[in-house]
């Protein structure tokens, strides 16, 4: 699914909107705000993942050859995090960085960016796709969440993946997050990126590491990632919707 369809499906809603008649134009804003109207959209959402779910399997996202990497790799979100533990963190070249995973799990574990270098390693060379419109490619590389995940041991209620950011992307102290389910946080295209095109990940791009989740948009590949966190459901986080883009508004989804 690209950015295109999801613009579509909102061209259609708002059609369909404008279909029904002045009479209920004016009683929009009412009945959005209703407990109905929310318990529909609620539903809704989870029958759409699941369909998405059948039609698109564990396939893999698209791959390409290096003659089409972009010459660069354009940023999307937050591209210079101010705030304190991520400017001190920096100002060492990220030497005391260590990536938490807890929650859910047997095994609370912790990693230097060291460490996650010497890890196992996959390498891919994907597009990244924005909600604005645009994309790019590059070539990543990082540890697998799904390794990451078997050293720490999912208790049985796990369900989940929150990401827990670095940045703070509304300026009003609150941190940037994200969530996917299992199956995508175990997809072999899913990883903890610590490299690209080569090098070490810019900070522009999510430096020390990234997120990507090759088979999502961009708001869903966070950057500056600081902790991982095995959850039940991402219903006690923000808003309750999974992530901060979807607290605004855009679906929980977010695949391509």
């Amino acid at each position: 699914m690209t950015d295109h369809i999801h613009i579509a499906r909102r061209r259609l809603l708002r059609a369909a909107i404008a279909g029904t008649g002045a009479a209920l134009l004016t009683g929009c804003d009412a009945l959005s705000n209703s407990q109905r109207f929310v318990d529909v959209l609620g539903v809704a959402e989870p029958l759409n993942q699941r369909i998405q779910r059948v039609l698109t399997g564990h396939r893999l996202a698209a791959e390409f050859p290096e003659s089409m990497i972009s010459p660069v790799f354009r940023p999307n979100g937050s591209t210079n995090p101010q705030t304190p533990e991520y400017l001190a963190m920096k100002g060492d070249g990220f030497a005391n960085y260590r990536l938490q995973i807890v929650g859910l799990v047997e095994r609370p574990l912790e990693f230097s960016l060291d460490a996650l270098r010497a890890m196992p390693t996959r390498t891919q060379i994907t597009r990244h796709d924005c909600v604005e419109g645009w994309s790019v490619i590059g070539k990543w590389s990082g540890v697998p969440l799904a390794y990451l995940l078997d050293l720490a041991r999912l208790r049985p209620s796990a369900r989940e993946v929150v990401f827990h950011c670095f940045d703070d992307i509304a300026g009003d102290g609150s941190r940037y997050y994200e969530s996917i389910d299992l199956a995508d946080a175990c997809h072999p295209q899913t990883i903890v990126a610590h490299s690209l095109n080569g090098s070490p990940v810019p900070v522009a791009n999510g430096a020390p590491v990234r997120m990507r989740i090759e088979r999502k948009l961009g708001y869903k590949q966070p950057k500056y990632v600081r902790l991982i966190e095995v959850v039940d459901s991402h219903a006690r986080f923000g808003a309750g919707r999974g992530g901060y883009w979807e607290d605004m508004g855009y679906d929980w989804w977010g695949g391509i």
